[in-house]
């Protein structure tokens, strides 16, 4: 029998050594200490000449009291050369841009009160304050002469809200009184001055959600009816505000949803993406350009996916970058102004992200990995105006993790299958470390978020919910399958899971696993289950329909779709998934909730949820624990505290895996002999 146990509140006094300390993990076995050791890289820029590559990256701090993240930009020489730190101390820089003649790099940093824009004089001399935001800055760009900053910032307290919060009367309207984004801008000068205001330059009852400048006295910006993030699903129009004398006319406006404008070198033209002529609460969107000044909207070809993310434009205007997922990679693509077919600029191998493109010269930028290479910055040469290059041929301009210990890793293999319905799958197998062929090994189905979430060539050495490298030293196969609602493999597939959430997703899901053992690589009675947000979800519904399972780890699961449509913050992604609200089909709602099949469980369930939890509210994981514990199924409920959708502070982040691992193993029965087990 199986002691139950009673909840479990993460305060993790014990994770208090430094990660970079070299005595936190042996240099032989992956850890959750080695994987932290690889700090991740975010945003990348290029100088327009496109002679310098500035990139940031994040260092998790775990001395002591600190579980926190800092963030510092370095700068390394597009042609090669050496990395140098360019920002220090004990605040985080972030953000990095160059002004347009290349005399500036610019960054985000918070001072003593609030964020705010940062220039570093490239030819020498301290960094200083370029903006006055009251309440932080965020979301900035140069205009196109430079003599401008123009950034994003959202409406402060006033002096009243400030009162009632002294005198504790600040009582709070849910959905009333909303704090808006809008547009302001400075004037680039050479230092800081303390006295200085920005000028203002949107105001009103809506929420500038993207913007791009058209012209160094012209902005063009999207806009939605109000800051929270279920309304970027209900509208989202376009505008434009003359810096000359502060006229806002109204772009384009429609019954789809537009967003992330991005206007070409000329200024003539700006592409955005939109959902065309209603709102697609499943996730979907396409490229549409139309004149700055007003005119027809024309949509460009539809990319694999439907589901783009707008990078800029190529120099000479022909082309609009894009990335997107295709398959288990993430590649970047240029789709032609003219409407021409989809042209491809990266192969379909590992991933790429943070791409920056110089306005000056035929380069860009990127950071890329594979499953068994971690990030780095590189560069590649574009063709003539920014056109797609005759060969693709980048370099690497970092070299960040030489002096990181890598183990010996468990190999990472795509796998395709195919679901009972006659569905196409595909998924990613990480082998244990050391594998021997013949040998079964446990194997954990690690199900991933979204459900449009996709589980892509990413280094499986990373920091991350699930310390991949850790599971598959420790002796485990881990499956990581891309079931139908994924992204990177087109709208059809995306839209398949349609009021079908546990059901033929979770065929998917066991299909692979079959195939696993099939292939002589998985022990059929040492089967796990694991997955967070929409993974949590299939991870309690899987427990109500089989009892395959040796044990499952649910975290920030949704397991009651009825109280979870009217608690979470994107509503109306739930209800679009399930065909409308709950009122209007509770049988629906009821059969895709596993609080309903709950005398169904055998399986003992972990269930993980962070405290602060809005998009699958905390409540969601209290219920499927409280229901479990009361049948007497084997159970704990692991609560990290200060947490919103995930862990955000790296101790926290440290433990998710090792607390998983130590759940698995309590509740798994011993072996009969090691030959039984492995099929000898």
């Amino acid at each position: 029998m199986f002691a139950r146990s009673t909840v479990s509140v993460v305060l993790l006094g014990l994770l208090s050594l430094a990660v970079a300390v070299p005595a936190v993990a042996e240099d032989d076995r992956w850890t959750p200490a080695l994987s932290m050791q690889y700090h991740r890289v975010g945003s990348v820029a290029i100088s327009p000449d496109g002679t310098l590559v500035a990139f940031a990256v994040t260092v998790p701090l775990m001395e002591g009291e600190k579980s926190e993240y800092r963030t510092q930009i370095h700068v390394v020489p597009a042609a090669g050369g050496d990395a140098v730190a360019y920002t220090t101390g004990e605040n985080s820089a972030t953000s990095p841009a160059f002004s347009p003649d290349g005399r500036h790099l610019a960054f985000l940093r918070k001072g003593e009160e609030n964020q705010q824009v940062w220039l570093l004089p490239l030819a020498g001399g301290e960094a200083y304050q370029a903006t006055h935001a009251e309440n932080g800055a965020r979301s900035f760009r140069f205009s196109p002469d430079g003599f401008s900053i123009g950034y994003l910032m959202t409406d402060p307290e006033t002096e009243e809200e400030k009162a009632q919060k002294k005198e504790k009367r600040d009582v709070e309207l849910v959905d009333r009184n909303f704090k808006y984004g809008h547009l302001y801008v400075t004037l680039v000068s050479d230092g800081h001055d303390p006295d200085g205001e920005d000028r203002r330059l949107t105001r009103g009852d809506y929420h500038v959600s993207g913007w791009d400048w058209s012209s160094s006295d012209r902005i063009v910006f999207s806009h939605q009816d109000d800051p929270r993030i279920n309304t970027n699903r209900r509208s989202g129009d376009l505008s434009v505000v003359n810096l000359g004398n502060g006229a806002i006319n109204l772009l384009h406006a429609g019954n789809g949803i537009e967003s992330s404008p991005r206007v070409s070198p000329d200024g003539q033209t700006v592409a955005f993406r939109s959902t065309g002529d209603q709102p697609e609460p499943i996730g979907l969107g396409d490229v549409y350009v139309m004149p700055v000044m007003g005119g027809e909207r024309v949509k460009l070809a539809e990319t694999k996916d439907r589901s783009p993310g707008i990078l800029g434009w190529s120099r000479d205007g022909s082309l609009v970058y894009v990335a997107e997922a295709e398959r288990t990679s993430r590649r970047l693509f240029g789709l032609p102004a003219d409407g021409g077919d989809l042209v491809e600029l990266t192969p379909g191998e590992g991933v790429f992200r943070s791409t920056a493109v110089a306005t000056a010269a035929d380069v860009m930028a990127f950071t890329h990995e594979t499953p068994e290479t971690p990030w780095d910055v590189f560069a590649a040469d574009l063709g003539k105006g920014g056109a797609a290059p005759a060969a693709f041929e980048p370099r690497r301009l970092t070299d960040l993790h030489k002096d990181v210990a890598r183990p010996a890793m468990g190999k990472t293999s795509v796998l395709t299958w195919t679901s009972p319905d006659g569905t196409p799958v595909e998924g990613l197998l990480t082998l244990p470390v050391d594998y021997e062929e013949g040998r079964r090994y446990p194997l954990v189905l690690n199900v991933h978020g979204g459900p449009a979430g996709v589980y892509s060539e990413t280094f499986t050495g990373a920091p991350s919910i699930y310390m991949l490298q850790y599971f598959a030293q420790e002796g485990f196969a881990i499956l990581r399958p891309n079931p139908r609602g994924s992204t990177g493999y087109g709208k059809e597939f995306r839209y398949a899971n349609f009021m079908d959430w546990g059901f033929g997703d979770m065929d998917d899901l066991m299909a692979g696993v079959d195939l696993v053992i099939e292939q002589g690589v998985a022990q059929a009675d040492r089967l796990y289950i694991m997955g967070w947000s929409y993974g949590g979800y299939m991870t309690s519904f899987a427990v109500t329909r089989t009892d395959r399972f040796v044990a499952a780890s649910m975290g920030a699961g949704l397991p009651n779709l009825i109280s979870m449509v009217t608690t979470t913050d994107i509503q109306d992604y739930l209800a679009g998934h399930m065909g409308g609200d709950f009122w209007e089909d509770y049988e629906v709602y009821e059969a895709h909730s596993a609080i309903y099949r709950i005398a169904e469980v055998t399986t003992p369930t972990q269930v993980i949820h962070g405290a602060q939890d809005l998009r699958v509210p905390f409540t969601q994981g209290q219920e499927f624990y409280r229901a479990l514990d009361r049948r007497g199924i084997p159970t704990e409920f692991v609560v990290y505290p200060r947490t919103p959708h995930g862990p955000r502070e790296p101790k926290f982040l440290m433990d998710v895996s090792e607390r998983i691992l130590t759940w698995f193993r309590a509740h798994t029965p011993e072996e009969e002999t090691d030959d039984a087990a492995n099929g000898r």
